[in-house]
C-alpha cells in the first residue's frame, strides 16, 4: 500500500468552482488511488510553518516527505511569480520540500503572462516531478512547463474528461424556458453584465442565479433588482439539484459552472471574461461569446446549436497509464 498526497485546491477557496474541479479529479483518480492510503492537503493554506518543515515536526510534514505519490488537482495554479502575496499555491522555498515530486493534473496558467521569473522557475524545478508527465488543461500551459524542462501533455481540464461525443449528443440543441446564470465577482463589467441579465430576463420565463464566488451575490445586487431572480445557494449539491430537476440552460461568466452544467446535460453558453475560457475554447470547442460582444447573446440563445467538445482521449489515457504501469511494476 502506497502513501499518497493529494494537494487539494478546493480547501480554503473563495470559489466554489474549485469544488467542481476537485470532485471531477477525484472521480478520474479513483482507480489509481483507491487501494492506497490517501491524505489531502490544501494548497491555498500552508501545510506547516517553516520551522516545522526544517525540524521535521508534525505528522503532516513527515507524511509529505515520505509519500510515494503526490498529485496536485487542477486549477489555474501555474504562475509567473511565486513571490506574489496572494497565491493559489501557498508555497515558499522552505516548504517546497513537502511538495517535491508533485505531479500536476489538469492545471492552467493564472494569467496571460508567460515570463516566469528566476525564483519561480527554480521553485518549480524543486517541486515538480521530472519522472512523470504533467497534465495541463490547455496548450499554452503545456508549452510553459516544457520550456521550464518538464514533460507535459494537454489533456484538458478533468472537468471535461466525461464530455465525450456520446455524452454531448444528449445535451439539448434548442432553448429551454429556464436559465441558470452566473457572474464573476473579481472580473466586473457593469455595462455588459447588466445587459446579459436583461437579455436573459427578456428570453426566459424562469431565471436562476448560482453564487459561485464569495462576492457574486453582492455584485448581482449592484446590477439589478433581484426579486424575480431565484438564488441558488453556494454549494455543489444545490447547483446539481437545479440542473437535474429542470430542463434548464446555462449562461454565464463562470467557466466551471458552465462545464458542470454540461456534465449534467444542460445546454451551455459561456461568456468569456479572462484567458481561461479563451484558451480552452481554442482547443476544446466550447460554446462561448466574448463579453464585449454581449449584444450577440440573444441571437445565440434563440438559435439551435450542438455541443461538441473536443476531448483528446488518447492524451488522457497516456497520462493515466503512467500510474497503472508503475502500479504493476
Amino acid at each position: 500500500m502506497k502513501k499518497i498526497c493529494i494537494f487539494d485546491t478546493s480547501q480554503g477557496t473563495l470559489n466554489m468552482g474549485d469544488y467542481i474541479i476537485r470532485d471531477s479529479c477525484m472521480r478520474e483518480l479513483k482507480d489509481i488511488i483507491d487501494d492506497n492510503f490517501v491524505v489531502k492537503f490544501a494548497t491555498h493554506t500552508p501545510i506547516a510553518h517553516n520551522y516545522q518543515v526544517i525540524f521535521n515536526k508534525t505528522n503532516a510534514v513527515v507524511y509529505c516527505k515520505k509519500a510515494d505519490l503526490k498529485i496536485l488537482l487542477g486549477t489555474n495554479i501555474i504562475t509567473n511569480n511565486l513571490f506574489a502575496l496572494s497565491l493559489n499555491w501557498n508555497v515558499n522555498y522552505i516548504t517546497s520540500k513537502l511538495y517535491q515530486g508533485t505531479i500536476l493534473m489538469g492545471v492552467g496558467m493564472a494569467s496571460n503572462k508567460a515570463n516566469i521569473n528566476w525564483y519561480t522557475r527554480k521553485l518549480y524545478k524543486r517541486i515538480l516531478s521530472n519522472k512523470y508527465i504533467h497534465s495541463t488543461r490547455d496548450e499554452k500551459t503545456k508549452q510553459i512547463l516544457e520550456q521550464i524542462g518538464f514533460k507535459a501533455i494537454n489533456t484538458g481540464c478533468p472537468t471535461m474528461w466525461q464530455l465525450t461525443e456520446e455524452h454531448c449528443k444528449k445535451i439539448p440543441q434548442q432553448k429551454s424556458d429556464c436559465v441558470l446564470f452566473t457572474l464573476t465577482d473579481y472580473a466586473k463589467d457593469y455595462k455588459n453584465d447588466k445587459q446579459m441579465i436583461e437579455i436573459l430576463q427578456q428570453n426566459y420565463k424562469e431565471i436562476y442565479f448560482w453564487i459561485q464566488g464569495s462576492n457574486d451575490l453582492e455584485y448581482l445586487k449592484s446590477l439589478v433588482e433581484i426579486k424575480n431572480i431565484n438564488i441558488i445557494n453556494p454549494n455543489i449539491d444545490d447547483l446539481k439539484d437545479i440542473l437535474i430537476s429542470k430542463k434548464i440552460d446555462y449562461v454565464g461568466t463562470r467557466l466551471h459552472a458552465g462545464i458542470y452544467a454540461m456534465q449534467n446535460f444542460c445546454r451551455t453558453i459561456i461568456i468569456i471574461v479572462d484567458n481561461r475560457a479563451r484558451d480552452m475554447k481554442k482547443n476544446y470547442n466550447l460554446n462561448v461569446i466574448e463579453r464585449i460582444n454581449i449584444d450577440k447573446l440573444e441571437q445565440m440563445i434563440n438559435s439551435d446549436f450542438k455541443t461538441n467538445i473536443f476531448i483528446n482521449e488518447n492524451n488522457i489515457m497516456t497520462w493515466k497509464n503512467q500510474f497503472y504501469n508503475k502500479k504493476n511494476t
